[in-house]
């Protein structure tokens, strides 16, 4: 892993993955233990929940919505809403914190001028995975993606536009961030089953804020 890292592009503090997308690590770590508060904020006006897909799976990934439109998925598919189905509620506003380190992070990968209207937060346990998946349901594909991990460490795949194609692993530790766009913004992604572990600030859990612009 250490030689495939070294054979990446490295420019500015950040490894670039492919055109379009970037690794930067350790981006998030100062403000990590500030980014949990807020995320327990959040989820106690809209609580994590474990979603059910069009085709009738629960997920293992438990996750919640905060900014002015939230993900959902249930038998009538995948999409955005403005208000969560639990409460009736809107979706939490976004803390301020989460729209600045979003932005920051999206300049500093080649994206300036990011203003991302919905956060997409996962708690992964141990098993929990997501499969390979392109984020297609935004109406906005010329802005990016800004992926946030803390907690657990987890391998993220990072594939191509084709499903089928051949997978980067990247193991992602606790304040490292991820963003593609351009022409990266529709590549499969996905995440390997998190091995059992403890963090000091998550315990046995990751959790990971994606950030979009989903309107």
């Amino acid at each position: 892993m250490n030689g495939l890292f070294d054979a990446l592009e490295r420019t500015a503090g950040a490894v670039t993955l492919a055109p379009g997308a970037a690794l930067l690590r350790g981006f998030a770590l100062d403000d990590a233990a500030a980014l949990l508060a807020a995320i327990d904020t959040v989820a106690a006006l809209a609580p994590l929940r474990h979603m059910v897909t069009p085709g009738g799976y629960t997920m293992s990934v438990a996750t919640t919505s905060c900014g002015d439109m939230g993900w959902t998925s249930d038998a009538q598919g995948y999409r955005y809403a403005e208000y969560d189905p639990e409460t009736g509620l809107p979706w939490p506003a976004m803390p301020a914190l989460f729209g600045t380190l979003a932005r920051d992070a999206a300049a500093q990968a080649g994206f300036p001028g990011f203003e991302p209207d919905a956060c997409l937060i996962n708690r992964y346990a141990p098993g929990a995975r997501l499969t390979l998946h392109q984020d297609r349901n935004e109406r906005d594909f010329g802005a990016p993606i800004v992926s946030v991990s803390l907690g657990l460490p987890a391998t993220f795949l990072f594939g191509g536009i084709k499903r089928a194609d051949p997978t980067l692993k990247l193991h992602l530790v606790h304040g490292d961030v991820v963003v593609w766009g351009g022409p990266a913004r529709l590549r499969f992604h996905g995440v390997l089953p998190l091995a059992h572990g403890t963090h000091p600030l998550t315990g046995a859990c990751r959790i990971n804020l994606t950030f979009r612009k989903a309107s």
